[in-house]
């Protein structure tokens, strides 16, 4: 049940240079149309995950989301950890219980149910694109969905690709590509992943975690070659009313 009493509840968006961040005008409007005065959100932008606990001191904390960088931080500060997330490795929405704070992952949500509408049968492999929090989200996704995957990144690492690998075969063979790298995100939007865009072709579905802008150069790309392409938005929105769900459950 939503609470409309005068005890106020606090939200807010954990992270580092998150002064872009989609959440706190999403969910301020969400508190205006539901008449939730004693509600509010803040971006709550941390040098380091060092000044976490002395955030969690605000009584009127109800939930919390939790971004880049710390999705992976944030763990060891929690008292209890939702299965998904724990098989993932990463939150994202942290609840705040009578036996402490307890964290979700609504990334693998809101993933899910933004990617199903655009896969075809020949969508059985993916490439993630960088190895942060939000991409583990998106391996298990792949996982639950029977699609075999890669993770990318910058440097070697084992069982990973590295950009410089990625030849035309490879491109062609993974037709799933996932950006989960900040790469492209406003104000740097001439910037994409260094991926060979030549072989992209109209049986390739590319997935752009990065919502700002609407459309960055890597799904600009994507679409001059003929690929289906989608942002993050409908991924934010579905997260969001999944952590919505968990902070009044």
């Amino acid at each position: 049940m939503e609470k409309t009493g005068q005890l106020k509840r606090k939200f807010g968006l954990v992270g580092k240079n998150i002064s872009y961040s989609f959440s706190s005008t999403y969910f301020s409007k969400k508190f205006e149309e539901k008449g939730l005065d004693n509600h509010s959100y803040e971006n709550f932008d941390l040098t380091t995950i060092a000044e976490f606990p002395k955030l969690l001191e605000d009584s009127n904390l109800a939930g919390l989301n939790v971004t880049i960088p710390y999705k992976e931080q944030v763990l060891p500060f929690l008292n209890d950890i939702d299965t998904t997330a724990k098989e993932i490795g990463a939150v994202n929405t942290i609840k705040f219980t009578a036996n402490g704070i307890k964290g979700f992952n609504t990334d693998a949500i809101g993933f899910k149910q933004s990617l199903k509408p655009h896969l075809t049968q020949k969508h059985c492999k993916g490439l993630i694109l960088g190895t942060g929090g939000a991409s583990k989200a998106i391996a298990y996704i792949f996982k639950e969905l029977d699609i075999a995957f890669k993770y990318v990144s910058r440097t070697k690492r084992v069982g990973h690709l590295t950009y410089s690998e990625l030849s035309k075969e490879i491109i062609q063979e993974y037709l799933v590509i996932v950006n989960c790298t900040p790469i492209g995100t406003f104000p740097n939007i001439e910037e994409k992943p260094n991926i060979p865009y030549q072989y992209i072709g109209n049986e390739h579905l590319l997935f752009d975690l990065i919502y700002n802008p609407e459309k960055t150069n890597f799904l600009k790309l994507g679409e001059e070659k003929g690929a289906k392409i989608q942002n993050g938005y409908p991924m934010l929105v579905n997260q969001a009313e999944a952590a919505w769900h968990i902070w009044n459950s």
